[in-house]
Order: structure tokens, then C-alpha cells, then sequence
């Protein structure tokens, strides 16, 4: 094996699909993110796996990366953190039930949610969206590969256009620090 080679090859594909992602669909993304703060409603994010990791890791940046002295916190909370909750739900109902069945006990209408997904078909991921949408929410997602049913589900859908999860999982994190670096701005200058 040549180890440089895949570095390398892997590096490039990365540069490739990031100059290919639509940057109006961030900006659009941003823009819902910013009128839910501005609401003072809160944004619940989840998804599975490595977006499981990226929810919690985009929640904790947009609570916390996101404080500004003297201003109103961003009410950013990840579905996926609740392990005791998680197998509660998955054992009384279903997996696939898991964020609807936290969304019926927290949502508000207003709420939005931050749905990740990188084939933008896990239906748990699917359900949540879907519950959201029924109670008046916006809708924000990543996703990948071809988007899924997720993306015709989603207000505002930043798309990766590639066909490996670890590329597409590696960009939608990248896509999170980018929406907290902006979201600091605008509360900043709230």
C-alpha cells in the first residue's frame, strides 16, 4: 500500500467536493439558524453514527462557541445525547421512533431542527424531520450521496455530492464550524 498516495488521493477528493458545495445553500441554512435565534426558539439536532457524533459536537459549539457576554444564548440541544433516553424509546417503541418520540416532548412550534444524514434515508433521522414539520418547525439538513428523502423534506438542505460516508462525515463537520463561526458573528452584532 502506498500510504502517500492515499493520503493524497484522499485530500484531493475532499477539496474537490468542498469547492462543489453550494454556498447559497449555506448562507439559506444560516439565515433559518439566525431567525430561530432571533425568535428565541430553540434548534434540536440528530442523526446516527458519525452525524450522531457531529450533533453533539454541533450543539456544544453553537451553545457554547456561540456565548456572547450580555446576549441571549442560542438554544441548541443534540437529540443523540441521552443514552438512557435512546434505549428507553428504542425499547418501548422503536429505533426508528427515537427523535420523534424526544421532539413530542420538547418541540414548540417555532423550534427548528438540524437534521443529519449522509445517505438522507435513516428513517428515525426521517421521522424527526417529518414530526417537526407537522408542528409548524423549519427544517435544516446535511446530507450526502444523493440526498435521499431527506433533501425534498428539508427549508434549507446543504448537499454533499459524494458516495463515501467517512468524505461526506468529515465535510458536514467542517459545514458545522463554518455555521458556528457565523452564528457568532451575527449574535455578536445582535
Amino acid at each position: 500500500m502506498n500510504q502517500d498516495a492515499v493520503i493524497s488521493n484522499y485530500i484531493a477528493s475532499a477539496q474537490k467536493v468542498l469547492a462543489g458545495i453550494n454556498r447559497e445553500s449555506i448562507g439559506k441554512a444560516i439565515t433559518l439558524i439566525e431567525e430561530t435565534y432571533c425568535a428565541g426558539k430553540a434548534l434540536f439536532i440528530f442523526g446516527n453514527g458519525g452525524s450522531a457524533a457531529t450533533s453533539s459536537h454541533l450543539a456544544e459549539d453553537l451553545s457554547k462557541g456561540c456565548a456572547c457576554k450580555g446576549k441571549p444564548a442560542l438554544k441548541a440541544m443534540s437529540l443523540t445525547d441521552n443514552t438512557p433516553l435512546l434505549t428507553a424509546l428504542s425499547n418501548d417503541f422503536s429505533y426508528d421512533a427515537v427523535f420523534e418520540k424526544q421532539l413530542e416532548i420538547i418541540f414548540s412550534p417555532g423550534d427548528a431542527v438540524l437534521a443529519i444524514s449522509a445517505s438522507g434515508n435513516s428513517r428515525n433521522v426521517l421521522n424527526g424531520v417529518r414530526f417537526a414539520r407537522e408542528q409548524g418547525g423549519r427544517v435544516i439538513s446535511l446530507t450526502g450521496f444523493d440526498g435521499g428523502k431527506l433533501l425534498s423534506l428539508s427549508d434549507a438542505n446543504i448537499h454533499v455530492p459524494f458516495n463515501e460516508f467517512g468524505l461526506v462525515e468529515d465535510i458536514h463537520l467542517l459545514l458545522g464550524h463554518i455555521i458556528m463561526t457565523c452564528m457568532k458573528k451575527f449574535i455578536e452584532l445582535y
